[in-house]
């Protein structure tokens, strides 16, 4: 089984979103490695020191789970890169649901050294867009901890309405942690013609 729309590459400007390739371990472990202290607070807890989990021989089996849920129709993971080879986060889709529910969860990170650069707005804009049309997704859901400012500006810039306080929702940084869900539904950007046509004129002023 596969997920609908995927594997695809997606692109805005020099912002590339792409399925992950086997050469990317070394590149993919630098950018972790290096951003310690920016990511860590907001992941989930990993069972190891952040040099093993994130070394280049973590990434193959980071990569074979990821490749996995794609397989399990569950999940749709990309890389965010600036062109096609300079690896500086990630972006996903998982837990999908179809029918009814016809939703998923979206997770990302970015390198310290590309924030602020409008990098990770364009990407999730690309993949609701891509959820919407092609992985015939209805709604998107993304589940912040209310300290992450940086990650929550992005939800906010792009209009994702928020719904509601999650307590002690996920174990995350060693200990169980609050999030606020934000979430956007087809209904809500149809009518700008998506999500990256709202991101557009965003920043168009």
């Amino acid at each position: 089984m596969s997920v609908a729309g995927y594997p695809a590459v997606l692109a805005e400007g020099d912002v590339v979103l792409r399925p992950y390739r086997r050469s990317d371990a070394a590149q993919w472990s630098e950018v972790r490695r290096y951003n310690e202290r920016w990511l860590r607070p907001w992941e989930v807890t990993p069972p190891g020191t952040w040099e093993e989990t994130n070394s280049p021989a973590a990434f193959r089996i980071v990569r074979r789970s990821l490749k996995a849920g794609v397989r399990a129709g569950e999940s749709m993971p990309f890389a965010i890169c600036l062109g096609p080879d300079r690896l500086v986060g990630h972006i996903g889709l998982g837990n999908i649901v179809r029918r009814a529910f016809s939703s998923a969860y979206c997770g990302y990170w970015i390198d310290s050294r590309a924030a602020g650069k409008g990098i990770m707005p364009t990407a999730l804009a690309l993949l609701v867009d891509h959820a919407f049309s092609a992985a015939r997704l209805h709604r998107v859901e993304v589940n912040i901890r209310p300290e992450n400012k940086a990650s929550r500006r992005v939800v906010e810039k792009l209009g994702f309405r928020e719904e509601g306080y999650h307590p002690h929702y996920m174990y995350i940084d060693g200990a169980w942690r609050d999030h606020v869900g934000y979430a956007v539904t087809w209904e809500d950007v149809a009518a700008e013609g998506g999500l990256l046509a709202r991101w557009r004129r965003i920043r168009a002023g």
